[in-house]
Parts: structure tokens; sequence; C-alpha cells
């Protein structure tokens, strides 16, 4: 498939995990990356493992000159931007939400929640994303299982990644017709981001889903890549839950 061919898609938080992941799909499917990361040894790494058509830029998320440099390199380089992935994410604490620091949720929350609106706002705004020359532009914000189910030991997490599915819904909603916006909430994904939710008990974590293995940083760049893609094209302010089978339930 080469759904992605002449297409550029800005990934934040691409540098390794699942972000990757999605800025190798789109890359394989024809299309262009930009893609974000904090280290730049890690980002170059990841560039020149996507190729030729992949460029890096290093910053935080929640760093406005560190956006606008983002925003004036698409804009120099291509005049355009048909994909936006919100996939950059903290969670600095591990507890109970008695235990966790304000300052701690003031910083989960502005990267987390307020960086991915802005991310967005500024997409739309300089007229790279949902140009009426160039229609099918799409959004993805990368939320979490722990955003609709209670997740002991990462609550607070799971309340930034809730605002994000709100988040998408009014998106969706203020962005129509012009730009698509949907979500995708996995559940354990072995990553390093994830490693402290699995590592020691992979077997026994693995046990809990139905499908009987954790996820892997494809199993989300697939659905991510579709819901970009035309093929979702009537499909708007959605998130599709990735969970192995884990939100199935069973009262047996």
């Amino acid at each position: 498939m080469n759904r992605f061919e002449g297409r550029v898609a800005l990934i934040t938080g691409a540098s390794r995990g699942i972000g990757f992941a999605i800025a190798q799909r789109i890359v394989a499917e024809g299309g262009s990356v930009v893609v974000t990361g904090r280290k730049q040894d890690a980002l170059d790494e990841a560039v020149a493992s996507l190729g030729s058509r992949a460029v890096g830029v290093p910053g935080r998320a929640d760093d406005a000159q560190h956006r606008a440099a983002v925003y004036e390199l698409i804009t120099a380089r291509w005049g355009y931007l048909d994909h936006l992935v919100n996939n950059a994410g903290i969670n600095p604490a591990y507890g109970p939400l008695a235990d966790v620091g304000v300052d701690v949720m003031r910083k989960t929350l502005e990267v987390n929640v307020i960086a991915t609106l802005e991310w967005a706002r500024d997409a739309v705004s300089t007229g790279l994303l949902g140009s009426p020359a160039r229609p099918g532009g799409s959004i993805v914000n990368i939320s979490s299982i722990s955003g609709i189910a209670a997740a002991p030991g990462i609550g607070f997490y799971g309340v930034s990644k809730g605002a994000l599915i709100t988040l998408t819904l009014q998106q969706a909603a203020e962005f129509a017709p012009a730009i698509r916006v949907n979500a995708v909430a996995p559940a354990v994904i072995k990553t390093d981001f994830a490693k402290a939710l699995y590592e020691g008990r992979e077997a026994e974590a693995a046990a809990q889903y139905p499908l009987k293995r954790l996820g892997e940083s494809a199993d989300v760049a697939g659905p991510v890549a579709f819901l970009l893609s035309d093929d979702a094209a009537w499909i708007t302010g959605q998130t599709i839950v990735i969970d192995g089978g884990a939100s199935v339930g069973s009262i047996l």
C-alpha cells in the first residue's frame, strides 16, 4: 500500500517506541515524516533508520520555541502538513493519587494535554494543516487505556489521558470538516516507557489479556496509520481501544 504517497506527517516523541513505529509505517507506505524527541542522539539514530524521507527536530513537546522551529522547517521544506500524531507524553509519578505532588501533576498536564492542544492549534493557525488546497488532513492523539479505566500506580497519568480523549472529541467538532481528529488508547505496550508495568513479570502481565501477550509498538502503528489515512475518511471523534482484549471482561 502507498496510502501516504506525497503526504507529510509530523509525529511527536518519535525517536523510539510507539512514535517510531508509526513513523516507520508511514514511510513504508510512501510518506515523508518529521519526527521529534528530547534526545539528539536517539533522534539521529531514528532518522538514519527511517531513511531519506525523514527529518528530525530535537526538543521538548511543551516548548513553544521547539514547536515553532518544527513548523518553520515544515513550511520551508514542503509548505504543507497532512497528518499530525501527538505521541509525546510523560509519566513522572508512580503511586497512589494521594502521593502525587502538585508540581508533578501540573507538568503531566502541561505535556500530555496542553502541549497536545498547542501542536494542533499551531498546525492549523499556520495554515499547514487543513488547507482547502489539501483535503484529507488528520490528527491522531495517543491516549491510553488508563484514560478509560482505573489504573492503580499511574492514576494521574490516566487522568491526563482521559482528558486527551475529551480533547479529541472537542477538536473533532471544532476542526471539522477540514480536519479529522481521532485517538487510540493502548494497553501495556512493550516499550521502555512502560517497562515499570511489566519488567520482571511479563508472563504474569500477559496472562491478564485474552490474546495472552503484551502489545508491540507495531500493534499501535497499524490502527494509527488507518485513522490517518483516507481509509478512515468518514471517521472522526473516535477513540480506538488497543488492548489485546482486556476490556472484553468476563463475569465467569
